[in-house]
C-alpha cells in the first residue's frame, strides 16, 4: 500500500489493482488505485477524494492509475455558470413532465428490470449486461457515503418508470455515480438527467456537478463536454475546458 501526498489524503491508505482490459479504449490495459476498504470515509474525506479525481463504485472508491495511459480525465460543471445550448433546451422541454422522487438507495425489482433492459440495449456484451441482483446491489445500492436514488416517472396515470440515477452529495457539489434509463428510440433521457442534476445541485446551494471521467478518444463520453462551461482536472488543478 502507498500513501497519497495531498492534504486530507495524507494518512489514507491505497492499494493498486492488477491490470485488466480497459473498458473504454480497445486494446489498452488499465489499472486502478483503490482506497483501503477499511478506511472510515467522512464527508470531508470523500469530498476531497472526488475533487482529486476519485470515483465510487459501491463501497469502493478508486481512480485510474494506468501504467502507460492518462486518458481518463475528471470533469465537472460549475452549476451557476452553466448555460444550456439549443439541443439541451429541447431535451429539457421534451421531458419536462417527468416526475422525480428522491430517496436513499434501495433495491427494487422494477429498478433492476430497467437496469437490465438498459444494459442489454446500450452496453451489450460489456459485462454489466450480465449483472445479477447481487452485483447490481453491490454496484449501485451499497454505499458508505451520503447517496440518493432518484426515480424519474411519467406524469400520466401509468406512472411508468423511465430513469433511475444514483447521486452522491459532497461538501461542494454532487457526484453523478450512475444513471440508467428506458432505451426508447428518440428520447433524450441522458441529457435531461444531467440537466436535472445541474439544476438540483444549484437549488441546494452546491457549486459543482462532478460527471466522472471524460476520455477524448471515447465517443460515448463526448456528451460530457457539451455541458458548458466545464472544467477538467489536470495535475490536481481544475482548468476551464472549451469544446
Amino acid at each position: 500500500m502507498t500513501h497519497c501526498g495531498t492534504s486530507i489524503l495524507n494518512k489514507t491508505q491505497f492499494y493498486a489493482t492488477a491490470t485488466y482490459p480497459c473498458s473504454y479504449i480497445e486494446g489498452r490495459i488499465a489499472r486502478s488505485q483503490v482506497v483501503d476498504p477499511s478506511t472510515p470515509i467522512s464527508a470531508a474525506l470523500y469530498s476531497e477524494m472526488i475533487r482529486l479525481g476519485f470515483r465510487r463504485s459501491g463501497t469502493y472508491i478508486y481512480r485510474p492509475r494506468c501504467d502507460h495511459c492518462q486518458a481518463c480525465t475528471s470533469i465537472r460543471v460549475p452549476v451557476n455558470a452553466f448555460r444550456p445550448d439549443r439541443s439541451q433546451l429541447r431535451a429539457s422541454l421534451k421531458h419536462s413532465d417527468l416526475v422525480t422522487t428522491i430517496s436513499k438507495p434501495f433495491f427494487s425489482e422494477e429498478h433492476y428490470a430497467l437496469y437490465r433492459r438498459y444494459q442489454q440495449a446500450r452496453h451489450k456484451n460489456g459485462g454489466m449486461d450480465q449483472d445479477d441482483v447481487s452485483q447490481y446491489q453491490e454496484f449501485l445500492i451499497d454505499t458508505q457515503v451520503t447517496s440518493y436514488l432518484v426515480e424519474f416517472r411519467d406524469s400520466i396515470s401509468t406512472r411508468d418508470l423511465r430513469m433511475v440515477s444514483i447521486v452522491d452529495e459532497l461538501e461542494d457539489g454532487l457526484s453523478a455515480v450512475y444513471t440508467f434509463y428506458d432505451p426508447l428510440a428518440g428520447q433524450s433521457y441522458g441529457t435531461f438527467n444531467v440537466l436535472w442534476q445541474i439544476e438540483y445541485a444549484r437549488s441546494i446551494g452546491k457549486k459543482y456537478l462532478y460527471l466522472g471521467y471524460w476520455i477524448e478518444l471515447c465517443s460515448k463520453m463526448s456528451y460530457k463536454t457539451r455541458f458548458q462551461p466545464c472544467e477538467l482536472l489536470q495535475a490536481e488543478q481544475w482548468h476551464h475546458h472549451a469544446p
